[in-house]
């Protein structure tokens, strides 16, 4: 295989996910190798005070065949959004990169003419086909020098080229800004985009099915068929487990309770053992994923319990006449947070993990749906009545204060933060349809994920 100086060699696992019943690859690609320390990193730098300028030369199929060249293109516009999707480079316009001439190999970049555009970095790569796969290089120039600030070479399969650039992203973040990027993180959700219906004596009502997709709402893989409500999906947090609400048949009516769904095994538990008298919704993995916190109504009214992943050691952690639901974890795994009506309308609550210092979070006219952002940031996302609808805002510990982060189009509800805190995903019906959206923790870059049915209930795996 071919080593350029300087460049890495990664295996990528580049296979998409399969529809239910069905064996897909790993949820991540296996990481790449550790580079060799040289004596010197380049760091692309823009200029004082302003972020860096990339442009992506694009990728060179190294042969015409129809299957190259699809995957070369597709790299370098995936490749493209996934680096603008964190908003720490300046991306030079499409429309001026194609100005400048098409590098004829990945040695040969006409850094005059990228100066010319005042890029600080220029992208480039190539894709070569094997009997076996397809070997993706790329390399990182700093223009103004002419060196290479990051370079690598990847092989694996050329069934899912997105993937390679959802690596090559994440990992020129992790390399250039020591950030952690999102491109290879995976959003979950229920939606009735399959358009079944449950035929009942009474009346007939939508299916919901779960379903997942890339963080931008690429490559959705079907993750339950049961023909039943499936609602509220948690990814575990090694990516290889969704726990969701299930309406399950009982003998006179359906009834919830809580399933873990083994995405990459094909089997599926209910931990809980639910029933219709002892019916468990709205799941929550610990930080570990070792415990699932969880609603239930086994001693008579919903309150949060917290289970072991197998079911055992169940113990409840509330302890009042009203309802409570909807815990979250706090990222060191010593607290949750959770909703309460126990003072009129729903507010949000936190307490230790062994039930004690329960007090209220947050009081407003009605909050809903918390989440616990992930460290180094200590907030907590939830859903706020705001008129009609709802807004998504922000709690910061720091401050005591809430911060709104939606505009009041719409309802917006069930927000999820990003692994790295930086963005939120949520519902909206801003547009008819209830969506799923990403923005940014500050309200700007939003973005619509889902266009298919209804859609709800989002999650983003680690």
């Amino acid at each position: 295989m071919m080593k350029p100086i300087f460049l890495f060699v990664a295996t990528l696992a580049a296979g998409s996910a399969a529809l239910v019943g069905q064996q897909p690859p790993a949820a991540q690609p296996p990481a790449a190798q550790p580079p060799q320390q040289s004596e010197f990193r380049i760091v692309i730098n823009g200029p004082p005070g302003l972020p860096p300028r990339l442009a992506i030369a694009g990728f060179i199929p190294l042969s015409q065949d129809a299957e190259t060249v699809a995957a070369a293109k597709t790299i370098g516009d995936v490749l493209y959004d996934d680096i603008a999707y964190e908003r720490e480079y300046y991306m030079i316009a499409k429309d001026a990169i194609a100005t400048i001439p098409k590098p004829s190999s990945i040695d040969d970049v006409p850094l005059d003419r990228w100066k010319e555009l005042n890029a600080n970095g220029v992208i480039v790569g190539a894709v070569r086909k094997t009997p076996a796969g397809v070997i993706v290089q790329v390399k990182l120039i700093d223009v103004n020098s002419g060196k290479m600030a990051f370079g690598k070479e990847y092989s694996g399969s050329i069934a899912n080229a997105r993937r390679y650039a959802h690596t090559i992203s994440d990992e020129i973040y992790h390399d250039q800004m020591q950030l952690r990027g999102v491109a290879r993180t995976k959003l979950v959700f229920a939606t009735d985009r399959t358009n079944e219906r449950i035929v009942g004596p009474v009346a007939n009502r939508d299916i919901k099915e779960i379903f997942f997709t890339d963080y931008d709402g690429a490559n959705p893989q079907r993750v339950t068929a049961t023909t039943t409500l499936n609602v509220a999906p948690a990814w575990s947090p090694d990516g290889q487990a969704i726990a969701y609400t299930s309406y399950r048949p009982g003998k006179f009516s359906v009834y919830q309770d809580l399933v873990i769904s083994n995405i990459y095994k094909s089997t599926r538990e209910t931990p809980a053992k639910g029933s219709p008298e002892n019916q468990n919704y709205l799941p929550a993995w610990s930080p570990d994923g070792a415990k699932v916190a969880f609603t239930s109504n086994r001693d008579g009214n919903p309150e949060i319990y917290v289970m072991n992943r197998d079911g055992s050691g169940v113990r409840r952690m509330t302890n009042s006449p009203m309802i409570d639901v909807s815990p979250t974890w706090a990222p060191s795994g010593n607290q949750l947070a959770w909703v309460s009506d126990r003072t009129g309308s729903p507010q949000i609550y936190i307490m230790n993990t062994d039930g004690t210092g329960q007090r209220a979070l947050i009081r407003e006219s009605y909050c809903d749906r918390p989440t616990w952002s992930p460290a180094p940031f200590n907030e907590i996302a939830y859903a706020s009545r705001s008129g009609a609808g709802f807004d998504i805002k922000i709690y910061s510990f720091a401050s005591g204060q809430a911060t709104r982060v939606t505009d009041g189009i719409g309802s917006n509800e069930s927000p999820a933060f990003s692994p790295n805190g930086r963005h939120i995903a949520f519902t909206s019906t801003r547009n008819g349809k209830q969506q799923i959206f990403t923005i940014s923790r500050d309200g700007n870059d939003l973005r619509q994920i889902t266009r298919e049915g209804n859609n709800g209930y989002p999650n983003w795996s680690q």
